[in-house]
């Protein structure tokens, strides 16, 4: 590899992560950095909002790892809370595996241009003893100064309650949950408490329900309801996405009754007597995503000032509401987002697109008024960048099937070589958004082509249930489907064509090698290679995603075994590079340490590396130039190029 090609490598990644978990409250917000050398110690920033070019204002001063592993994937690990005139943090501290408290009020004038914005009010405070468990950080405050949250202890979920006068307290646990629960939410009061809850078989983005309970002054739960609509979900399984308290009485929340995450408004005036105030109901445009992690946010605002995203076409939108009436709809430059908030008529977002990544958007719609949320930036676009193009053929049944192609860039071949890439979850999706190891292929002269298979999310309830009882068939044949169609159209070497995927689309690429001829050689990361083994072994969140996506264990053991790659990885004669972190509590590094002999035997060129310091989901950016460089030396040997 050329001086050139390793700079390249490395600019693929950056040394610096910035504004992670973005918050606004009142003028100011709220983000996590990291502090230090190290990934594992992090800290609470602080800025004026709008005020790009103001030096952040260091919140936690102690070493604090601050991060959630609810559910296993995790998600947001702190909140701000504006309460009785000041900003109550509450964060998640894997080092103690405690929750901590801290109170801040706004800094005298005289002191915001010393670069300090926020005055402590009273000093950081281990509310909770150290637990074996997990916290979520979806946290409500009462009046009478009870906070309240989700917890995970010995795998089992717990709401549960903390006086914010104590310290080192034992979680007071008043409500244990049949299995899984999350989203806790509260009306401005705090009265009224909602949640979601979801049972096995499914997962939260199959069937879940949507609970509300009513608490006393004592802080303990009064009573407990369970929304039903016949015209929702009594007939049917629903998921309901994001419930979110914007008045006293009135939550808005979406689901997917329609086949789409729709906008649902309920008036919860009385817990025994809710009843629908106002549907939205529209086809082809989804307020809501998959909850793999906890803390998504698609709705922010109050009654008077609403706004929502909406994922429409290949974009992102941004509506607003006022009194639960349309305002407007506005087009963003954004294929997708990240930490959306709204204070009042402050709107706060990470946004990315197909040729820039996470630009941090603000904008007082008080102050200016919006036709389109390009006019409010400036983009700071990737140069020599290939653009996305929207691409539907016929995949598995002759369905109309999605997927983003990506020319190369330079003329390297005669024909370019195609790489197809299968995404993880699977229930997840391609976006169209900018990845550097994309753009490094296409500035090596390959054809990138990123397949949305069936399964996928984004394209409605119907598109996404296509992959059920078929994982390992359907997505398969989807990215076998959409080679021979770019081969066909005489786009791509028909000799040099490879599949990439990881976790999930591990198992999706290397099914798609067993079956014809048409892939030349497959890279994945920390792939699924054993259904058996993922079953009896994965992380609670997870144990019963196989339920739809193969089918019941018991019933349908020999599909278990019949789709597990690691089955039937010595009839492979194609060369194969693997990737595996030794903490991964995903897929353990073990199942692909099992195959590494049979499978370099086998295939010539095949190769498997495994990484000390890694998880499920590779962070170290010398770790990721190292995997670069094995890819392009595998497939200069497997493509002969």
């Amino acid at each position: 590899m050329s001086n050139d090609d390793k700079l390249k490598v490395k600019q693929t990644e950056s040394k610096k992560k910035l504004f992670k978990e973005l918050t606004i409250i009142g003028d100011t917000i709220f983000w996590i950095d990291v502090v230090g050398e190290g990934q594992n110690e992090n800290a609470i920033f602080a800025r004026p909002f709008n005020k790009i070019k103001a030096f952040p204002q260091k919140l936690t001063s102690k070493k604090y790892n601050i991060k959630n592993n609810f559910h296993g994937y995790g998600g947001k690990s702190y909140k701000c809370i504006n309460f009785k005139n000041n900003f109550y943090l509450i964060w998640i501290d894997q080092i103690t595996k405690a929750l901590w408290f801290q109170i801040f009020k706004d800094a005298a004038s005289q002191y915001r241009s010393q670069n300090k914005y926020l005055d402590s009010v009273q000093e950081p405070r281990q509310l909770s003893k150290s637990i074996d468990g997990n916290f979520d950080s979806s946290f409500v405050i009462s009046e009478k100064n009870f906070l309240y949250g989700i917890c995970e202890i010995n795998n089992t979920d717990y709401l549960f309650s903390l006086n914010l006068k104590k310290t080192k307290q034992d979680i007071n646990r008043i409500k244990k949950f049949k299995n899984f629960a999350g989203e806790l939410s509260s009306n401005t009061s705090a009265n009224l408490l909602s949640w979601i809850e979801w049972d096995s078989p499914y997962m939260p983005w199959e069937k879940n329900d949507l609970f509300f309970a009513q608490i006393d002054l004592n802080g303990e739960i009064q009573k407990i309801k369970k929304f039903s609509n016949e015209l929702i979900n009594t007939k049917k399984n629903i998921s309901f996405f994001q419930p979110y308290w914007i008045s006293e009485t009135i939550l808005v929340c979406s689901e997917d009754s329609s086949g789409w995450w729709n906008l649902l408004f309920l008036d919860v005036r009385e817990i025994d007597n809710i009843f629908v105030k106002k549907r939205v109901k529209r086809n082809f445009i989804e307020y809501g995503t998959p909850q793999w992690v906890s803390g998504i946010t698609f709705f922010s605002g109050n009654i008077k000032n609403l706004f929502c995203l909406a994922r429409k076409d290949n974009s992102l939108i941004v509506e607003q509401y006022k009194d639960l009436e349309f305002v407007k709809e506005f087009s963003t430059p954004f294929t997708s987002i990240s930490d959306f908030s709204v204070f009042r008529k402050k709107v706060l977002l990470k946004g990315y697109g197909s040729d820039f990544s996470g630009i941090v958007f603000e904008i007082d719609f008080a102050k200016k008024v919006l036709s389109n949320f390009s006019e409010q930036i400036f983009i700071d676009h990737i140069k020599d960048s290939s653009k996305p193009e929207t691409f539907w053929f016929r995949g598995f049944e002759d369905q109309s099937t999605h997927s983003f192609l990506y020319r190369p860039l330079v003329e390297n071949f005669r024909k370019p070589p195609l790489l197809v890439r299968a995404h993880s979850g699977p229930t997840s999706c391609f976006d169209g958004s900018y990845n550097s190891e994309v753009q490094y292929w296409t500035s090596k002269g390959f054809f990138v082509a990123e397949v949305n298979y069936g399964g996928s999310s984004g394209f409605g309830k119907e598109y996404r249930e296509r992959l059920n009882y078929k994982w390992g068939i359907v997505d398969s044949y989807d990215c076998k489907a959409l080679a021979l169609e770019l081969i066909k159209l005489n786009q791509v070497d028909s000799d040099k064509v490879v599949i990439f995927g990881n976790s999930a689309g591990g198992l999706t690429a290397l099914s798609s090698l067993l079956y014809g001829s048409i892939f030349t050689a497959a890279i994945c990361k920390y792939p699924v290679i054993d259904l058996k083994d993922m079953h009896h072994n994965t992380h609670r969140f997870e144990k019963d995603y196989l339920n739809s996506l193969v089918g019941n264990y018991a019933n349908n053991h020999d599909d278990y075994i019949n789709r597990s790659p690691i089955n039937y990885i010595h009839k492979i004669k194609k060369p194969i590079l693997l990737f595996h972190g030794k903490k991964d509590t995903v897929i353990s590094y073990k199942q692909t340490l099992k195959i590494q002999e049979i499978l370099i035997k086998n295939n010539k060129y095949s190769e498997i590396m495994f990484f000390d310091n890694e998880g499920h989901g590779f962070k170290n950016i010398e770790n990721k130039e190292v995997v670069m460089q094995k890819c392009q030396r595998f497939l200069k040997n497997a493509l002969d190029i």
